[in-house]
């Protein structure tokens, strides 16, 4: 492997590389041979204080103030990280498990992005109003919110990431980024590097890793950010959600939850493309992505016929090395999501459901697991596994299909498969879902689409005009007419 950069284990702090001061040490390890890449010293609660101060320091200097700089910074960045794009590849590979098919996928979804965020700055202008008052002038200013902070998660690590820290920068924001630990380097000191290399002012961007027991509810709680921008498990925002609400400042949120994203294939559908919208919805990345398809719901009049086709092609699916051209399903994460994965195949056939196809798990290595016979109300049907578990629940018919759909507490992605586009679209509105997709998968992002979900899948937007407006504020000012 290339190395990018030198000094990937420090925390970055004011422009400043510098070691952590907790006496926590983050072992970070290879999820495919399970060698130790590097350790690092973790960040404690005084780093994240200096962290703070750093970001708040920079805003009030306005460091960012000028949109020449942030456009500039941005452009630099997106030109360094095309010219690095095969060495980023790599540490994500080694670092986060990422196939070499996703990472490359990862790549153009964190360029895109950036992209998208380079016409931000324009657009913090003032608008002038109506004014119902005839002798004052009413306007509304756009402004930055100040200090934004990040946590992001290890299974995207470097385009969550910059998703919302290039976009918080180029809308003025100064940012403290708390990758996760598995995955500190593709999450955070790479993304440090990249733009300090960018000409990124100090104190406009600033990364702590650090173990979550000893940090995670302290750098909530803290009363400088403005907002915390938070992607992970719906268990976690629920947590991340409650303390910023209830800390000295409330804060803005944006939350990016589980999924549990159903794959609904109508009687009419076409079955060699359910069965490949179900393998590249579900197995991508071993299934750990919050899009993926967690389950399909199927009319019974095709049922059998489907789970035939499906159970040709699954066999076929490439799972082993990541680095290899062709692996689909690659390592999970780490020991604990595997032993999550081992303990959810065997409640569901404790639940009464029927496993069909059993592929065997080697290692950090789960390879695909598919269940027939799902009851609704199951924890294969209800819960999000993360991983290439497969649940298939029989419909009687389209209106139970649509209740099956909607039966659980998330809503972030879907997907309809119907050779009646009209009939897919009408299904898909009367979804409480934030995403679906019609004959598409149901892991699909566009950098200028609106991202997110309904009920327990979040708060808020990302992507395109909506997270400009998640990440800015309006202020109201009336003037004297002139």
């Amino acid at each position: 492997m290339m190395t990018v950069y030198q000094d990937l284990d420090q925390q970055f702090i004011h422009g400043q590389w510098q070691h952590g001061t907790s006496t926590k040490i983050i072992k970070n390890i290879n999820p495919f041979t399970q060698t130790e890449i590097m350790s690092l010293a973790a960040a404690s609660s005084v780093d994240v204080d200096s962290a703070y101060t750093a970001a708040e320091q920079a805003f009030q200097q306005g460091v960012l103030n000028s949109i020449g700089v942030r456009k500039t910074v941005l452009q630099n960045l997106i030109n360094i990280i095309q010219q690095r794009r095969a060495e980023i590849i790599d540490w994500l590979i080694i670092e986060s498990g990422s196939t070499r098919i996703k990472a490359g996928l990862e790549m153009d979804a964190a360029l895109g992005i950036i992209q998208e965020s380079l016409a931000f700055p324009d657009q913090l202008k003032t608008e002038q109003l109506e004014s119902k008052d005839p002798v004052r002038k009413s306007l509304v200013l756009r402004k930055p919110l100040g200090v934004i902070a990040v946590i992001s998660p290890w299974n995207f690590p470097f385009h969550l990431s910059l998703r919302s820290v290039a976009t918080a920068i180029t809308c003025g924001n100064t940012v403290v980024l708390k990758p996760a630990s598995d995955t500190p380097v593709t999450g955070g000191t790479l993304i440090g590097k990249l733009f300090e290399e960018a000409g990124l002012p100090p104190g406009a961007l600033n990364i702590v890793a650090g173990a979550g027991s000893e940090i995670g509810d302290y750098f909530v709680e803290h009363s400088v950010p403005k907002m915390i921008s938070f992607t992970g498990s719906t268990e976690v925002g629920k947590s991340v959600g409650s303390k910023a609400l209830a800390s000295s400042r409330i804060k803005r949120l944006a939350l990016e939850l589980g999924g549990n994203a159903p794959l609904v294939i109508l009687d009419d559908a076409d079955l060699d493309l359910a069965v490949e919208l179900t393998l590249m919805g579900r197995f991508m990345h071993q299934g750990q992505i919050c899009m993926s398809t967690n389950r399909v719901v199927i009319d019974a009049s095709i049922h059998d016929a489907y789970v035939d086709k499906l159970l040709d092609r699954v066999k076929m699916i490439p799972v082993g090395d990541p680095n290899l051209e062709d692996t689909i399903i690659g390592p999970i994460i780490n020991r604990s999501q595997v032993k999550k994965h081992q303990q959810i195949i065997q409640t569901g056939s404790e639940q009464g459901a029927q496993l069909v196809y059993e592929g065997g798990i080697e290692g950090n290595l789960v390879y695909p697991h598919i269940f027939i016979n799902v009851a609704a109300d199951s924890d294969l049907a209800q819960q999000e596994s993360f991983g290439p578990i497969l649940p298939i629940l029989k419909a009687r018919d389209e209106a139970h299909a649509l209740n099956l759909a909607n039966a659980t507490e998330f809503g972030l992605s879907s997907a309809v498969c119907t050779s009646n586009i009209e009939r897919g679209s009408a299904f898909a509105a009367q979804l409480d879902i934030g995403m679906t997709h019609i004959n598409g998968i149901s892991v699909a992002d566009q950098s200028n689409a609106p991202f997110g979900g309904e009920k327990n899948s979040g708060l808020g937007r990302f992507n395109g005009r909506w997270i400009f407006e998640e990440f800015t504020r309006t202020h109201w000012l009336t003037i004297p007419n002139s």
